[in-house]
C-alpha cells in the first residue's frame, strides 16, 4: 500500500474499529443501572445466600482464588474493614474449581472474618459474570445499585474513601 493511502486507512481503523474494542465487556460489570445486581450462592457449609440479604449495607463483593497472590494479600485488610464498619459487609466470592476442603484449609492459613461464598466457574452469577482478572471487586450501595468496580487489588482504605463520599455520583 502506498503512503498516501496508508494514513486514511489507519485513521478509519482507529475511528471505527478501536471504539468497539474499547467498550466494556457486558459480563465484566453487574446488571444495568435500572436493575440491582443479584445472585444466590452457597457458603462453605452449603447454605444459600442472596446478595439482597445484605440490602441496607454497603456490600463489597470480592472475587478471589486461593492461587491468587494479590487476593491473599487483600484478605486481612478486607477482614479489618468488615469488622470495623457496621455499614459495610464484605463477601468473598471464591472463584475457583476446587472442593470445600481445599477452601477450608486455605482459610486456616489466610483467615477471613467475612462470609465466603462459592462460585461455579462454569456458571458464574449472571448479573456479574466471570471476572476478567483476579481480584475483582464490586461495591454495592445500600439501595442495591452498583457504586464502583475495581479490577486488581484494592485496600480497605480505598473502599472506606468511596463509601464516605456518598454524596458524589457513582462511577
Amino acid at each position: 500500500m502506498n503512503r498516501s493511502l496508508a494514513l486514511p486507512a489507519l485513521a478509519a481503523l482507529v475511528l471505527f474499529v478501536a471504539p468497539t474494542a474499547l467498550r466494556a465487556d457486558p459480563a465484566a460489570s453487574p446488571a444495568s443501572p435500572a436493575a440491582p445486581p443479584e445472585f444466590e450462592l452457597p457458603d462453605l457449609d452449603g447454605r444459600m445466600h442472596k446478595l439482597s440479604d445484605w440490602r441496607g449495607d454497603w456490600v463489597v463483593v470480592n472475587y478471589w482464588a486461593t492461587w491468587c497472590a494479590p487476593c491473599r494479600k487483600e484478605i486481612p485488610d478486607l477482614s479489618r474493614l468488615h469488622d470495623e464498619r457496621d455499614d459495610i459487609t464484605v463477601l468473598g466470592l471464591a472463584f475457583e474449581d476446587t472442593d470445600v476442603a481445599t477452601f477450608r484449609s486455605f482459610l486456616e492459613e489466610y483467615p477471613a472474618s467475612y462470609p465466603i461464598l462459592r462460585v461455579d466457574v462454569y456458571a458464574p452469577p449472571e448479573d456479574f459474570g466471570a471476572p476478567r482478572a483476579l481480584p475483582t471487586t464490586y461495591l454495592i450501595a445500600p439501595d442495591g445499585r452498583l457504586a464502583e468496580t475495581w479490577i486488581g487489588p484494592i485496600t480497605g482504605d480505598t473502599v472506606r474513601e468511596r463509601v464516605d463520599r456518598t454524596d458524589e455520583p457513582a462511577s
